[in-house]
């Protein structure tokens, strides 16, 4: 009994997060970062989660290889992490739009706030995964695979 209620809520947790990461994509913030680990969460009981959570691994470690693979491509992809990280702080501010914007008022700085949190702490966590491959890179530990 015990086991099938904890499979129930690994279950319930693993497609909470896969749905809210549905809903969170279009927006800048973490909604690929919480589809991912919805998936990795249903890839503990479901075998069609853990391939696609295979593949995902197998083009993330290929992108993060390219994304490093010399100084001028690692100091690149650092700077958009961090530019990605302090663009989230202009949603957190939320400062009245501009006079110059052309577009619908609805499009600036969609989401509100919470959207700029999100997107700071995605900008500040692959600002650390690109920060690990380059480490892995530069000391040829094969973290990264080959």
């Amino acid at each position: 009994m015990r086991t099938r209620l904890r499979r129930a809520g690994w279950s319930a947790l693993g497609w909470t997060l896969l749905a809210v990461g549905v809903v969170l994509f279009p927006l800048p913030g973490p909604g690929l970062l919480l589809m991912a680990a919805g998936l990795a969460v249903l890839a503990e009981q479901h075998a069609w989660a853990a391939r696609r959570v295979d593949a995902f691994r197998d083009r993330a470690l290929a992108g993060a290889r390219r994304g490093v693979a010399t100084h001028a491509r690692a100091a690149l992809s650092l700077t958009v992490c961090a530019a990605l990280a302090a663009s989230g702080l202009l949603w957190v501010w939320a400062p009245d739009q501009p006079s110059w914007w052309v577009l619908p008022a609805w499009t600036w700085l969609p989401g509100g706030p919470w959207t700029g949190v999100g997107q700071v702490v995605s900008g500040l966590l692959t600002l650390a995964l690109v920060g690990w491959a380059y480490a892995c890179r530069l000391t040829r530990s094969g973290m990264l695979g080959s």
